[in-house]
């Protein structure tokens, strides 16, 4: 995979949407430096500049159908499961997926697609992994980064190679029915509270607030939760927060 090093950037994923008729897939777009860093549900992601991985991924994923889609991000969040795994450090995945070591919330993962009738033309690969970054001055509630955790320092060229050779070769067969089924199962054994006990969620509608353990996930996305009298509720993205 092409790396290209960008120094500032509004965002990565927004110069890939920009360009994306002019650069060839698969190609890894890196910036020193992000001004509008883009994190779910709209909001910004911090990142001290030239301390973290902050990069996006033009892929083009041969034979992937629309309703298949969710089958990238289970793979981008595997993949960065290895990376960190590499590195010495257990990290799970919060549903949908974000990256955390223990209760802390080191990667975050925005995805877009481009889909036609029948396929996933190109999909914008959007990751924040907190690397050397000490202090974080944003009001994100648990963000941890890998020299916290471990006392090391990392080289962030060598690591951007590292995790690009990781990324490619997860997602190299993700339109083959059967590669799929074996990143959905990896998927489910890596979940983030996925121990089959209670815990704490939030309904976003309502507010209300219950306790509930994970029953499933679909392998289009949604999260099914057995609550504590035994039945199960399905909740599609946004839907559901954990607490």
């Amino acid at each position: 995979m092409k790396i290209l090093h960008l120094d500032v950037l509004d965002s990565t994923n927004a110069y890939i949407m920009r360009e994306v008729a002019s650069l060839e897939a698969p190609v890894m777009v890196t910036a020193y430096r992000q001004t509008a860093g883009q994190g779910q549900r709209g909001n910004s992601w911090e990142a001290e500049p030239g301390k973290n991985l902050t990069f996006s991924i033009l892929y083009r994923p041969a034979g992937l159908p629309p309703m298949a889609q969710f089958a990238m991000s289970e793979a981008v969040a595997l993949a960065v499961v290895d990376f960190l795994g590499v590195h010495g450090l257990e990290a799970k995945v919060k549903w949908p997926n974000d990256i955390y070591v223990g209760d802390r919330k080191i990667c975050g993962i925005l995805i877009r697609h481009s889909i036609t009738a029948t396929c996933v033309d190109y999909s914008v690969i959007g990751v924040g992994i907190n690397a050397n970054q000490t202090e974080f001055l944003s009001d994100a509630p648990n963000p941890v980064s890998m020299a916290q955790l471990t006392g090391d320092r990392y080289d962030v060229g060598s690591l951007y190679a590292e995790i690009a050779a990781i990324m490619e070769s997860r997602l190299e067969h993700i339109g083959e029915e059967d590669c799929r089924k074996a990143i959905h199962s990896e998927f489910m054994g890596k979940l983030w509270r996925g121990d089959g006990k209670e815990h704490p969620f939030m309904d976003t509608a309502t507010g209300e607030r219950f306790m509930a353990s994970i029953a499933d996930i679909a392998v289009h996305g949604p999260m099914t939760l057995r609550l504590s009298d035994g039945s199960e509720h399905t909740y599609a993205f946004k839907e559901v927060a954990f607490i």
